[in-house]
């Protein structure tokens, strides 16, 4: 220890040689005083610069990254009884569900189907088997582990006709096999090309369900307390009086297979109706809401709120009924009235622009569709009559009107306007006939609004149209299961892989299937069976092209409009995207690109993936 503290004394006794800055401090030192400024000025602009260069260099190489913070408060319509993949029923049922539970496979933002707890799977050739293996150590919300006894154990509740899954149908004619704890087997009666859409399904633990049986399974305290193995688990939960959910917080899944959230608190709020909602947002109770009335985004917007849109894959139209009403089984008065609707006004009037109008059974995007080829009729309609009015020297004359079109179609197939009624009628041996029938739709404001525009338009024409109103159950239950409207203005969900067997196949024409223009085409039947059955994406693509043609030509429903996924959000949350999306719920398909608070680093530290 004394020789350390030799060596420190001889450190401090040692003289430096500093001869460099003793010769600058000479130099300095016979400097008139005027010199000594302009030196110091000199050193100091100096140091300046070369500390401001050193900061440009320094933020050149720096980056805004996300990092791990933050919260969003959601508002949704509706509280939560079932946060189950086999029961949930409602927006804050799915909601709640696709944040705590996972699939074998998931969606991407861009739309494409992504592996979540399966690490492969396999398709045979004739593509009637899905061998599917999950990844290693994927846990359930309790630290469980995620086996194959899980998956099975899933599918066969769908399946289960006394549960009433409204999952049921996608598991029909699949047998579900285990070959070891990692590995299913998915066995099919007759290929299905849209199959692995079903490897979705969010997988519910055994270990919790397998004691409750199919009676007590809707009443189970887990629809209400779940735990899955998706992104988010459940943090807190806060009741009213009577026990009913006012919000549940939630947080990462730290456990969780796939890329985990930015975002550390994700609260859902849950609100009566649309009224409750929109004041919670407008007081700042939540920061953002979905589903809204197309009027109160727009209002929204020319607030400059920030409003999210995509369009949404649904066809909305008026579907003929001929057995109702035989004055559609003349095709004329089919494409008169699909002529005389101008479905642009009703996007425009109605959906506030948040919607595209649509000729074709198959919504935007799917296909090179004629969905937005109304204008294009619109100009060719004008670039004739231009034609027309050179010919005949008239500076005066102008296009025909969509409702003029669509008059001259009726008058050339018999039809002739009554002039004490205005309306248009047809002689049919001894009998008199009047195009008189009536719309049955659901009584949504959006949708009632839309059956009095056609109603409209229509009447113009020289129809007789009455618009009938009832309630959802009662319309579906005693209207459209019972094929009992003439006339019906309805929405179909038409899904992401465009399986329309259901919506047009001549099959489903009774309950319940959903052929509800009740259309028989022998050619078209064909091209559907073959369409959900052909693996190679391509040629599916190339049937419905065709499918379409044939629709076009045959006119059994007049397409109206294709509507919008509404999403306000707050500007704070950035990253967010949105593709193609079937149901609200899939607004959380991107939820773990989402952030809310940065760092900045190295641009060489940050990860290329």
């Amino acid at each position: 220890m004394s020789i350390v503290k030799q060596k420190i004394k001889q450190l401090f006794r040692r003289e430096w040689n500093l001869r460099p800055l003793n010769k600058a401090d000479e130099a300095i030192s016979s400097f008139t005083p005027t010199e000594r400024v302009i030196f110091y000025v000199l050193v100091t602009i100096f140091v300046v610069a070369s500390f401001s260069l050193l900061l440009k260099v320094h933020q050149e190489y720096l980056t805004e990254v996300p990092r791990k913070g933050g919260s969003l408060t959601e508002g949704v319509i509706g509280s939560p009884r079932f946060i189950n993949p086999l029961l949930a029923i409602s927006d804050a049922d799915r909601d709640l569900t696709a944040l705590v539970y996972s699939g074998l496979l998931k969606l991407a933002p861009e739309g494409h189907l992504i592996h979540d707890l399966a690490e492969s799977y396999d398709i045979s050739e004739d593509g009637l088997t899905y061998t599917v293996r999950l990844k290693d150590g994927i846990l359930f919300h309790d630290g469980e582990e995620v086996t194959a006894d899980d998956i099975i154990f899933t599918i066969i509740k769908a399946k289960d006709p006394t549960l009433k899954s409204p999952k049921r149908a996608n598991w029909e004619g699949v047998d579900v096999s285990k070959l070891d704890t990692k590995t299913v087997v998915f066995t099919l009666s007759r290929p299905y090309a849209p199959f692995l859409e079903n490897l979705t399904l969010g997988i519910l633990p055994k270990h919790i369900w397998e004691n409750a049986d199919t009676e007590q399974f809707p009443f189970s305290q887990f629809n209400i307390e779940p735990i899955g193995s998706g992104p988010y688990e459940i943090n807190k939960i806060k009741r009213n009086d009577s026990g009913v959910p006012l919000y549940y917080e939630m947080k990462p899944f730290e456990g969780y297979t796939g890329k985990n959230s930015n975002i550390e608190k994700l609260v859902i709020r849950f609100y009566t109706n649309t009224e409750s909602l929109i004041s919670a947002y407008n007081s700042g109770d939540i920061e953002s809401i979905n589903s809204i009335e197309p009027k109160v985004a727009a209002k929204l917007r020319d607030q400059r709120f920030r409003v999210e849109s995509t369009a949404l894959p649904r066809v909305f139209g008026i579907f003929f009924n001929q057995n109702q009403a035989q004055i559609f089984a003349d095709e004329e008065v089919r494409e008169a009235l699909n002529m005389a609707v101008d479905k642009e006004k009703i996007v425009k009037e109605v959906l506030y622009g948040y919607g595209t109008a649509i000729d074709s059974p198959l919504p935007p995007g799917f296909l090179n569709t004629v969905n937005n080829t109304q204008s294009q009729s619109d100009e060719d309609s004008n670039n004739d009559s231009v034609d027309l009015t050179e010919e005949t020297g008239s500076s005066t004359s102008t296009p025909p009107t969509k409702i003029e079109m669509a008059r001259d179609i009726l008058i050339s197939d018999g039809w002739e306007i009554n002039e004490e009624t205005g309306v248009l009628e047809k002689e049919e041996g001894d009998n008199t006939i009047q195009l008189s029938f009536s719309i049955s739709t659901a009584n949504a404001p959006e949708l009632e609004q839309v059956a009095n525009m056609v109603k409209s338009m229509w009447e113009e024409l020289g129809a007789v149209v009455e618009v009938k109103t009832f309630e959802q159950g009662e319309l579906n239950q005693n209207v459209i299961r019972a094929r009992k409207y003439e006339a019906l203005l309805f929405g179909e969900v038409v899904g992401r892989d465009l399986d329309l067997f259901a919506f047009w196949h001549s099959s489903q024409r009774n309950d319940p299937g959903l052929n509800i223009a009740l259309y028989a085409n022998i050619t078209t039947d064909k091209l559907l069976a073959e369409a959900r059955e052909t693996l190679d994406k391509d040629k599916r693509l190339s049937l419905y092209r065709e499918f379409e043609e044939e629709i076009l030509n045959d006119t059994p429903a007049v397409f109206l409009y294709s509507p919008d996924f509404l999403y306000i959000l707050p500007e704070k949350v950035k990253g967010f995207s949105m593709n193609k999306i079937t149901i609200p719920s899939e607004r959380f398909i991107s939820l773990p690109l989402w952030y809310i608070d940065t760092e900045r680093v190295w641009k060489v530290f940050v990860s290329k993936e």
